[in-house]
């Protein structure tokens, strides 16, 4: 019954992520590119997501929790491969054990940079190993914890959008981590769609309507962007 319990969970989460699919949407947007993947595991039953903290030999954003993700190469054809390649070298995740489901509404970051999310999902099973000069840490989290008030703030920034702050304890690592920024967002999106129940706190995008408002999101930031 655990079996069928995993498979239900899974089938149930990819059939509705899969209708979130932008595909190529977007690929005359004319700024510098890059990609995370947002890996999806299930464990006890439960959807969950790996997440990893940046090295502090990193040049940029040192000891901040993110995805397995960077800029887009010239080896790239697609933002897939980006974030395929990206996680293999980040995290040895072998690009034949992902099961890319969909890639989401791109968000333009602090720097002008397209990043699209690319959601897999892996087997509970893989077990990370970190490039010490880009990775410190690997976790998992259920993905729930993306929906509740107890572990949440925000705060207002650029032209009055929420900046979200979670605070954790894994009690593996006895370590505690904070997500926030894109990386949050993009957490509470994915934990939405795939979960298929509200934030219990305020949020940016319409919950009715989410993909027209992050898309409407991203053309406006696109318009005002400075590249």
């Amino acid at each position: 019954m655990a079996d069928a319990g995993r498979t239900s969970v899974k089938e149930k989460a990819k059939h509705v992520l899969k209708t979130y699919d932008v595909g190529n949407k977007y690929s005359d947007l004319t700024l510098p590119r890059a990609s995370v993947l947002v890996p999806l595991l299930i464990k006890n039953e439960e959807l969950q997501v790996l997440l990893t903290v940046r090295s502090m030999k990193m040049r940029s954003s040192r000891g901040e929790v993110c995805f397995p993700g960077g800029k887009q190469d010239t080896r790239d054809r697609t933002e897939i491969d980006t974030a395929l390649r990206e996680a293999q070298e980040e995290i040895g995740l072998p690009p034949d054990q992902v099961e890319v489901i969909c890639k989401l509404v791109p968000i333009i970051n602090k720097d002008d940079i397209l990043v699209t999310p690319v959601v897999a999902f892996i087997a509970d099973t893989f077990h990370p190993q970190p490039n010490a000069d880009e990775v410190s840490d690997v976790f998992i989290l259920p993905l729930y914890h993306f929906l509740k008030s107890e572990e949440h703030s925000s705060t207002l920034y650029d032209a009055g959008m929420l900046l979200h702050f979670f605070t954790f304890k894994d009690q593996q690592l006895n370590k505690s981590f904070t997500v926030w920024g894109l990386t949050a967002q993009i957490c509470i999106i994915v934990a939405f769609i795939a979960l298929g129940q509200s934030p219990l706190f305020k949020v940016d995008f319409d919950i009715d309507n989410p993909f027209a408002s992050l898309e409407k999101y991203l053309m406006v930031k696109y318009a005002t962007s400075k590249l």
